[in-house]
């Protein structure tokens, strides 16, 4: 039996372009959107624990940065392998779009620890009072010394366009980049959803043990939701960049856990909403 052809990042699609009286038909690319399942294994036994609408690539990372930034585990150790599903019982196609995370056992209770079944898209993530009351009991509050200033956050912008590959062809992923203090590039990624763009951030520092991520600045483009902060909460990143506006309950949360928010980060200018004493005015 053939194994099915993994699902690329883009995919080609006819479209008739209107330009005043004009028409012609071309070849466009699309950024790729397909589900993804994470199903959580611990010997004979599996659980779903989520489904997202993602751009297929970096699969691992990002069903590891998910269950890390949930809660299910907490550190590197308690993940004892990540594959794909080859259940013969599934439809080959879907093959690709399945992941499977065995547990360690130290991890095993994380499956009774499990409250609701996840379910995501790729607008927006699960939140709300239920999530923060449970952030508080997993999380500290990022105390990290690190200092920048203006003029360094504005050169990010710059770098993660550069960087962005797909987007370049397609012009419909959302980004999230992370920084180290001298603002060498440490890791982009690219998806649909822009919550799972910073997931597969997570994700590649929880594999490579780089969590938390002290020092680090991240920046993503698009709005800084509540989710993202969440997340960046518990990777231990001490500064979060957007392009655009955060959402209140945003600001709220990075005030509570000592993280800085900036948003409307480009060129000489940025709104500072909580945690200013990491962002000094750059010197003329």
């Amino acid at each position: 039996m053939n194994d099915p052809p993994r699902p690329g990042l883009t995919s080609s699609a006819r479209v008739l372009a209107l330009q005043g009286n004009n028409q012609t038909e071309i070849a466009d690319d699309l950024a790729t959107e397909e589900p993804l399942e994470i199903r959580l294994a611990a010997g004979a036994f599996t659980k779903s624990v989520a489904v997202t609408m993602r751009t297929p690539g970096n699969d691992f990372e990002l069903a590891a940065g998910f269950l890390l930034s949930e809660g299910v585990v907490h550190s590197r150790e308690e993940i004892a392998a990540i594959s794909y599903c080859i259940d013969p019982e599934i439809d080959l196609e879907q093959r690709y779009n399945i992941v499977n995370v065995a547990l360690a056992g130290e991890a095993l209770p994380a499956l009774d620890r499990l409250e609701r079944h996840f379910t995501m898209t790729s607008a927006c993530g699960v939140c709300g009072k239920a999530t923060i009351d449970a952030l508080q009991t997993r999380a500290a509050r990022i105390e990290d010394p690190l200092r920048v200033d203006l003029r360094f956050l504005g050169t990010l912008p710059e770098k993660m366009r550069e960087a962005q590959r797909v987007f370049a062809s397609t012009g419909g992923l959302h980004a999230a980049a992370l920084f180290d203090a001298g603002g060498t590039l440490l890791a982009l990624r690219e998806d649909v959803g822009r919550h799972n763009a910073l997931d597969k951030i997570v994700g590649w520092a929880l594999m490579q043990d780089r969590i938390p991520l002290r020092g680090c600045v991240l920046l993503v483009s698009g709005r800084a939701s509540f989710e993202l902060v969440q997340k960046s909460i518990v990777a231990g990143i001490p500064i979060l960049c957007a392009v655009s506006a955060p959402s209140s309950l945003a600001v709220q949360l990075a005030d509570s856990f000592g993280i800085t928010l900036a948003g409307f980060v480009r060129g000489e200018r940025a709104n500072v909403y909580s945690g200013r004493e990491r962002i000094a005015r750059s010197k003329s």
